[in-house]
């Protein structure tokens, strides 16, 4: 963040709240040339900053209503199975998020299904079987309170 001045500072703010700004506005928005602003915003995806730009879908118009997550236990925690087990899920549609935790837990999976018999055939078929899998917990989210937060920086 050293590197990033008020302007750029301001140009990831505002393109997090509104990824559709064109140039021309975000550049009146931050004070400075459509020019200017083009190659700061750039800099910025070249830089790794601005990781994509992408719609936000509303999963219950597209029948993925049901957000699930899932704490997975290996049976093993080395390297190796850490590695396949993620080489397996992030090959899985399905699955949102896979974050390494601490805790109770060595993953927590963020899924979104149709609904709890569409969930319930994915994990018999694919989550039990993943490798290395010894357990897993299941919570069904009964209310998004917040979901994908900008980031407050």
């Amino acid at each position: 963040m050293d590197e990033l001045d008020r302007v750029d500072r301001r140009i990831l703010k505002l393109l997090q709240e509104d990824g559709r700004l064109s140039n021309a506005e975000l550049a009146t928005r931050v004070n400075v040339s459509p020019a200017t602003c083009h190659r700061r915003t750039q800099r910025l995806f070249d830089e790794g900053y601005i990781k994509s730009v992408r719609a936000q879908i509303a999963p219950d118009r597209v029948g993925l209503g049901a957000l699930v997550m899932v704490g997975v236990v290996l049976d093993r925690s080395t390297p190796e199975s850490f590695g396949i087990f993620e080489a397996a899920v992030s090959k899985m549609p399905v699955v949102l998020d896979c974050n390494l935790v601490a805790g109770d837990f060595d993953y927590l999976l963020k899924i979104r299904v149709k609904d709890m018999p569409d969930f319930n055939r994915l994990h018999a078929k694919e989550l039990i079987t993943l490798p290395g899998v010894r357990q897993t917990r299941t919570f069904f989210v009964m209310k998004e309170v917040t979901d994908n937060a900008p980031l407050d920086f």
